[in-house]
């Protein structure tokens, strides 16, 4: 899953960047208002964590901006700025969640996977496709109770389909949401990866469920 944090403290955005990444998301950096708005109206993110005291245009503009333009992506807020009359503004314009400073990590983390489930459509942690389980907050998964082990990439790749399963999604798609936004990636990636994960979920299990859209892309669902 592919975050944006419009966070002016470096220091903290630094720390956030870490702690997600260390967590399996990928993440871009906006330290002021009018980069942060360019970035979150020009690429696609799974969720953005937001400041509202931001060089240039304060973060209430900037959700405002992005909902009147009917961009649904999450947004949690997370700001030094608590009061109940500030949360409520927040709210009201557009937020998903609001976090006040100062927070634990393990929760932000647990919100923001909670608002990116919602936003798919699955709000529980536990994702089925057939015989096909995957735990998104403890990023395990099984087939017919069989654990499979998959790297920190592969499972990227595999909970990003599970969200989005039963639709095509594209190799550019899936690019732009597992890999940091001025990653070069070379048309083949995907291919690979998607490879290594027929050989895992796929080989010796019935029936196959990841799905080949030829000139389109891949697929996940069950019969």
């Amino acid at each position: 899953m592919k975050i944006l944090i419009i966070e002016d403290e470096m220091k903290l955005a630094g720390l956030l960047q870490k702690g997600l990444a260390e967590n399996g998301f990928t993440v871009d950096l906006c330290y002021d208002g009018q980069e942060g708005l360019h970035m979150a109206q020009n690429y696609p993110y799974d969720a953005i964590l937001l400041d509202l005291m931001l060089p240039d245009m304060d973060g209430i503009t900037i959700l405002q901006a992005l909902r009147a333009r009917e961009n649904d992506v999450p947004v949690l807020v997370v700001t030094a700025r608590g009061e109940i009359e500030e949360r409520v503004i927040g709210l009201d314009s557009g937020a998903d969640d609001y976090i006040a400073k100062p927070f634990d990590l393990a929760e932000l983390m647990a919100r923001l996977r909670a608002a990116i489930r919602r936003s798919k459509g699955k709000p529980s942690p536990l994702i089925a496709v057939a015989d096909l389980s995957i735990d998104t907050n403890a990023k395990t998964v099984s087939r017919a109770g069989r654990a499979i082990t998959l790297s920190a990439r592969e499972y990227a790749l595999l909970e990003y389909l599970a969200l989005n399963s039963g639709r095509v999604v594209s190799r550019a798609e899936m690019i732009e949401h597992i890999y940091e936004t001025q990653y070069e990636w070379d048309s083949n990636v995907i291919d690979v990866y998607i490879n290594y994960l027929r050989n895992k979920i796929d080989k010796g299990f019935s029936p196959p469920l990841l799905h080949t859209v030829r000139g389109a892309g891949y697929i996940l669902r069950g019969q």
